[in-house]
């Protein structure tokens, strides 16, 4: 882990995570991108190396050391996120400010030119989030909209980008998706981990029937992007091997806060109806 605060660089750090770009293709077609308008997602685009993967699970596993709990440069660290004791649920927000390989994942142009297709211009970064499931009682995440966390921004120009540091099954607790739910309205926010119904008391009639969950089944190195208002969530990993993922939020430059409160733990607040720049939501696009 690096000492220092690094957010205060808004360029990669070194070239562990650039190297083998040239192996990945960058940017999407103009068939995925009609997919993700008319589904609100799309899954299995390949950003990762297996360089860097390795890489990139060898810093998960130093990032989840104990000693690492009370470092200040985290926006929030959760040994276990889950509501359920039995399960375990790793969950932290802010990776990029204290590892240089998440710091440097946020720079690869194979994730940010599709940022910039989807959001239809150029973009920042907003936050990144750790998602670990162990193996055999790995916990759930419950069906949410990403949104319900970043109501205090507008315009609604966010997207999330979801990269599997580990095969995603249907045993591990991949991510499945609503393919149309980006069209409905906000949800209420409940629990991030607990009980994967609750949402049902939410939705309505015509919501109901249109619940076909998809599930984002990928190989290690493959990246979904989702709408935030994309209803998603994941069940149990009842396999043999954990699942591990990386989680970049970005934003449209341009957007500003709507509310005078900190928008990120620890951030100095960005007065109501200015522009969200600066130290801690770099510029991603070049």
């Amino acid at each position: 882990m690096h000492a220092r605060d690094l957010s205060e660089t808004h360029s990669p750090l070194s070239d562990l995570l650039v190297q083998a770009d040239a192996d990945l293709s960058v940017g999407l077609d103009p068939e995925q991108i009609r997919a993700f308008e008319a589904d609100g997602f799309i899954s299995k685009i390949p950003v990762l190396s297996a360089s860097q993967i390795a890489i990139l699970r060898d810093e998960i596993g130093v990032l989840m050391e104990p000693g690492l709990a009370t470092d200040p440069r985290w926006y929030e660290y959760r040994i276990n996120e889950s509501s359920d004791p039995a399960t375990v649920l790793f969950h932290a927000l802010g990776a990029w400010r204290v590892s240089p390989a998440f710091h440097d994942l946020l720079f690869l142009p194979t994730i940010v030119r599709v940022a910039e297709q989807l959001l239809g211009g150029p973009v920042r970064f907003w936050h990144d989030q750790l998602f670990v499931k162990p193996p055999r009682d790995g916990a759930v995440v419950e069906w949410h909209q990403d949104y319900s966390y970043w109501t205090r921004t507008k315009p609604m120009a966010h997207l999330t980008c979801w990269i599997g540091l580990d095969d995603s099954t249907e045993e591990n607790g991949c991510v499945h998706y609503i393919g149309g739910s980006h069209k409905w309205d906000l949800l209420p926010r409940y629990h991030l981990s607990g009980d994967m119904s609750a949402v049902f008391e939410f939705l309505t009639d015509e919501q109901r029937a249109a619940f076909d969950p998809v599930p984002a089944i990928m190989s290690a190195g493959q990246a979904s992007f989702h709408h935030p208002l994309t209803l998603h969530g994941s069940c149990e990993n009842t396999s043999e091997r954990p699942r591990r993922a990386a989680v970049l939020n970005f934003f449209r430059d341009g957007v500003v806060s709507d509310s005078d409160e900190p928008l990120l733990a620890g951030v100095p607040p960005v007065p109501k109806g200015e522009k969200i720049d600066g130290r801690f939501f770099p510029l991603l696009s070049r």
